[in-house]
């Protein structure tokens, strides 16, 4: 499982024009499954990324999580971040779990989110839009 997160001031996800979520200060979440996760991998996946200390506390160094300083976080699915990308010019999707089992850890991944923090979502295999503001910019890749 793969979590690709930024550090926004504010992020939102539109489908057909309609904005379906949207935070303010939080991270954004691109979140990719792969054919081996499970929901034990969700687990620390989640625990991984609200705990992941990259906002800046009262001497500017990255110490707080974004529990800590009260953020949001938006959700969102992106089956290429398992994509195989070491040969040729075309990625393969090989690696990448099954739309029913993605679907499945990405709610669920949410779902244990939510359990400690206030999270948006966007929509599953919709053709989304996202637009962010990438405060730093500081993007970290996360895996478990």
């Amino acid at each position: 499982m793969i979590a690709l997160i930024q550090h926004v001031t504010q992020a939102k996800v539109e489908v057909e024009g309609q904005i379906v979520g949207q935070i303010g200060k939080g991270l954004l979440v691109l979140l990719g499954v792969e054919k081996e996760d499970d929901q034990a991998k969700a687990d620390k996946l989640a625990e991984k990324v609200l705990n992941y200390r990259i906002f800046s506390d009262e001497n500017d160094k990255m110490n707080l999580n974004v529990q800590q300083i009260g953020g949001e976080v938006l959700v969102v699915s992106q089956f290429t971040l398992a994509a195989d990308t070491q040969k040729g010019l075309r990625p393969s999707f090989s690696k990448g779990a099954a739309p029913a089992l993605a679907n499945e850890l990405y709610e669920y991944f949410s779902q244990k989110c939510t359990e400690k923090v206030t999270v948006a979502n966007g929509q599953f295999a919709a053709d989304m839009q996202v637009s962010l503001t990438n405060d730093g910019p500081v993007t970290f890749w996360l895996t478990v």
